[in-house]
């Protein structure tokens, strides 16, 4: 008689690694409720998200890299290209390809602008300084200088006039969003594509928060490709097609335009690669999502939803306006909100107090003669719970106005001010990080409980010294966990 064969497991039972899971997930943010007013989009759909869930496992092991074995994923991706063509009013001959988020559609585009203009050693892009931060990532990626050009101070919105000066030959793309994730609002498409297609240069809209929603209302100047001059856009569908992440759809108004970033590669004794995104494996579970996601709901639910969320934003908007202390700052296009405060609270005390109230806001920081603000995104899932947040912002905004702003200790501050990104060892950030508040055992990240005083300090920064320090920040938490003694 023989011993049974062992599992091949060897660690813990399936039950307990996930009851593991759970236990570290009770400490996020919750995904769903329209409680979390960033990073996540909630339809309010149950039966949508669990479609999308499914369609997720049942492709999780697909994989894009080649078409011909997963012939699937091809034909979805390509069937998601064309819905979102019709929505963007894309004309005959466009093409598309599926990302794994936003800032991989920007890095395209970027990259394909980049690659049409190879006569140029030292190439350029003009984006108004309200463009999404993925262009500036782009730009340090792919070698392509920024020039940010202020927006108009009043509307927020992209100068086109500016821009147009800021231009120069060296310029191969210029920049638009649909809207700014940080105000809320749409760039002047038309001017800023009709000034591109002057110069023959390149115009990439950045529909990456608004792609999905945009299209439903009817209050918005032109910023499709139904403006001659655009080039190109992105627009997510885990944002507001409300499909489970990540995935985001890249256009280009012909194929000439898309060439710049397919790779292909033959060069090796390998497999030739052949890829249309700057990933080669991908999962299928996110397009297969998507996918699901979006024929579910229909073009038909994406409008009831778009102007749900919509109208929920512009209630939420007059109701922020009939509260001491705080107003919107710009009026919005679409479904996001900057609010600030006046002199008697602060945005960062806000959102402490808010979240210990069961509501997630984002703290920004100044920028220019911006002050400093506090984001919201609206889902159609908040549109019903618009009245309890406007409640919880009312006693919160009164308890930050009764304790008056957060005040940054003027040696420190100054100290920061003064700081050189450039000399700043190891030793010097642990010493910076215990003067914050942030320091731990052994020099590890401890975050505190209000990050009111922290976020304050940071405001304080130049950028240049803020990124320093929050890159040391995340090269502390980024590193390996113990391993548990045996």
């Amino acid at each position: 008689m023989t011993d049974a064969t062992p599992p091949l497991a060897s660690g813990p039972a399936a039950g307990r690694v996930l009851a593991e899971l759970r236990r570290m997930q009770a400490t996020d943010l919750p995904t769903h409720g329209g409680r979390t007013l960033a990073y996540v989009y909630d339809s309010g759909l149950a039966d949508a998200d669990a479609l999308g869930r499914e369609a997720l496992a049942m492709f999780a092991s697909s994989n894009g890299l080649d078409p011909t074995a997963f012939p699937s994923l091809q034909r979805m991706e390509n069937d998601l290209v064309a819905l979102a063509g019709a929505l963007l009013d894309a004309p005959d001959g466009f093409v598309g390809a599926a990302t794994s988020g936003g800032t991989e559609s920007i890095l395209l585009a970027v990259l394909a602008a980049r690659r049409g203009a190879p006569h140029l050693t030292a190439p350029s892009m003009v984006l108004p300084a309200s463009a999404h931060a993925a262009f500036l990532k782009a730009a340090s990626y792919l070698g392509v200088r920024p020039v940010v050009v202020d927006v108009d101070p009043l509307t927020l919105r992209a100068d086109p006039a500016a821009m147009a000066e800021a231009v120069d030959d060296s310029t191969v793309l210029v920049v638009a969003s649909a809207p700014s994730y940080a105000h809320g609002v749409v760039d002047p498409v038309a001017e800023v594509a009709a000034l591109a297609a002057a110069r023959g240069i390149r115009c990439h809209v950045d529909a990456c928060i608004g792609g999905w929603v945009l299209p439903h209302l009817d209050h918005l100047p032109p910023w499709t490709f139904s403006v001659e001059g655009v080039t190109s856009i992105s627009v997510d569908l885990h944002k507001y097609a409300y499909t489970p992440k990540g995935v985001s759809l890249l256009l280009h108004r012909d194929a000439d335009l898309r060439r710049g970033h397919l790779f292909a590669s033959a060069a090796w004794p390998g497999y030739t690669m052949l890829n249309t995104t700057a990933q080669s494996t991908k999962s299928g579970g996110p397009l297969a999502a998507a996918w699901a996601v979006t024929r579910h709901i229909g073009t038909d639910g994406y409008a009831r939803l778009a102007r749900q969320a919509r109208r929920a934003t512009l209630e939420l908007a007059a109701g922020v306006d009939a509260i001491d202390g705080l107003h919107v700052l710009v009026a919005p296009d679409s479904t996001l909100l900057a609010l600030t405060t006046d002199d008697t609270c602060d945005v960062f005390t806000l959102a402490d107090g808010m979240l210990a109230r069961g509501w997630y806001t984002q703290p920004q920081m100044a920028f220019g003669a911006v002050p400093p603000t506090l984001h919201l995104t609206l889902s159609a899932a908040t549109a019903p719970s618009v009245p309890d947040f406007l409640d919880a912002l009312g006693v919160t905004t009164a308890a930050a106005r009764a304790a008056g702003p957060v005040a940054v200790d003027p040696g420190l501050g100054a100290l920061l001010v003064s700081l050189d990104p450039t000399a700043l060892d190891d030793a010097a950030f642990t010493g910076l990080l215990a003067a914050a508040g942030l320091s731990g055992e052994g020099g590890a990240i401890e975050l505190p409980d209000r990050m009111a005083p922290v976020n304050a300090l940071l405001d304080a920064c130049p950028p240049a010294a803020r990124e320093a320090l929050l890159l040391g920040v995340l090269d502390r938490l980024s590193r390996p966990t113990p391993r548990p003694s045996p």
